[in-house]
């Protein structure tokens, strides 16, 4: 059993939250493992799909369903509180393989890069990869060492209503054109040595989560 996390060194925002999910989540050596981080403000169905087509796709072991905590220093008025998207998140699951997880607020790290370098270096005999949305393609360059986290990581893009042009105008895609795999190939990822990604079509919903928070604000 894992030490429990010291809440009293948590912000004050993060301090309800249940000791399991400040844990990362604990796999077999071996496992092939995709992370699928995101704000899930709040969570729908639309992430639900992008989670099973992952597992499916990728025949993955696990997928870490990683509810970002945010950062309580800066303007969080439309964030729900993490132990709510938590909850949330857990109300749409069914697959045991998916595991909420909230680690980041543990660690307090602030970006994508950080965590993977975080998980990677706490995972050294896991497969891992990055799942996405791609409705997120097109701005990933703007992310903190976003080239990094493509040399790093292998990276899964999972379509999103509108976004399918994503895969061939995005900085990503051009940049690592050279990189990516036929989508028949999806479950190869796991085990190629980045830079490698591949795009998967599938089943999607028009869902979005600030849709949902401006119905919400609305009625």
């Amino acid at each position: 059993m894992k030490d429990p996390v010291d809440k009293t060194a948590l912000p004050q925002a993060f301090q309800d939250v249940a000791q399991g999910y400040l844990h990362m989540p604990v796999a077999p050596v071996g496992a092939k493992i995709g992370l699928f981080g995101g704000s899930f403000n709040p969570p729908h169905a639309g992430h639900v799909l992008v989670a099973e087509l992952a597992l499916e796709r990728l025949g993955l072991d696990q997928l870490w369903w990683m509810v970002t905590p945010g950062n309580p220093l800066k303007d969080a008025s439309e964030l729900a509180p993490l132990s709510s998207r938590i909850a949330l998140s857990e109300d749409l699951i069914s697959d045991k393989r998916i595991h909420v997880t909230a680690f980041e607020a543990s660690y307090q790290v602030r970006y994508t890069a950080d965590t993977l370098a975080l998980v990677r270096q706490h995972n050294p005999d896991k497969h891992l990869v990055w799942v996405m949305g791609a409705d997120n393609l097109m701005n990933f360059h703007h992310w903190q060492e976003w080239d990094e986290i493509a040399r790093t990581y292998p990276i899964a893009v999972i379509n999103r209503p509108g976004s399918n042009m994503a895969a061939e105008d995005s900085v990503m895609a051009q940049q690592f054109s050279a990189a990516r795999l036929p989508e028949a190939d999806a479950a190869k990822l796991a085990t190629q040595q980045a830079p490698a990604w591949v795009f998967i079509h599938g089943p999607q919903s028009e869902l979005s989560s600030t849709q949902l928070r401006e119905q919400q604000a609305g009625s």
